[in-house]
């Protein structure tokens, strides 16, 4: 085996069983699905309940499917997309760093899933054992298609976070329309 194929096998190893226990963890851990969908409901996707289930199954099934080397650049996507969705409804108002509960954590996983779907599984893969192959530009489309595409439905459909607050003592923006400005979420 090359050091790329290897260098791959790790990269979907790693990412993709990280990917398993952290939807492992939605439906088990802590809260478990009632929690989890509580959480979303907060952040403004609703129904929770259905979006904690979607999650926690793309996160697993796509988690084993990236770890085994399986559809890899369309699972790459699937992730991608709950990365995506992470990112917009929880971590892109905290800046960039995750000790504030920033976007860099997601943005790396992110990175990480687009350059996988370009390379594909590599030799130790259930692709290459099965002839599946896209070539680097299709497995890029796929990814960012599948994910970036996926998650601007779910939000567009989805997501209505709350409506921020004024600060005391601060007027409330109305804008011309008269109605509060949009919501930004709070954590």
């Amino acid at each position: 085996m090359h050091a790329n194929d290897t260098s791959l096998l790790i990269i979907r190893l790693i990412v993709g069983l990280t990917m398993v226990i952290h939807g492992w963890n939605h439906a088990f851990g802590g809260g478990k699905i009632a929690g989890t969908a509580r959480w979303f409901e907060s952040l403004g996707l609703r129904p929770g309940c259905a979006h904690a289930w979607m999650s926690v199954l793309t996160e697993v099934g796509c988690g084993l499917a990236l770890a085994i080397g399986f559809l890899t650049p369309l699972a790459a996507g699937a992730l991608l997309g709950t990365m995506a969705v992470a990112g917009v409804i929880e971590h892109r108002t905290h800046g960039f760093f995750i000790f504030r509960n920033g976007y860099e954590y997601v943005l790396m996983i992110a990175v990480v899933l687009s350059a996988t779907a370009i390379s594909g599984g590599g030799r130790a893969s259930a692709d290459h054992a099965s002839g599946f192959h896209l070539s680097a530009w299709a497995g890029l489309a796929a990814c960012l298609g599948i994910g970036l595409g996926g998650a601007a439905v779910l939000l567009g459909v989805f997501w209505r976070p709350r409506a921020v607050p004024p600060v005391a003592g601060e007027p409330a923006d109305t804008g011309e329309t008269g109605m509060t400005p949009s919501p930004t979420v709070a954590s």
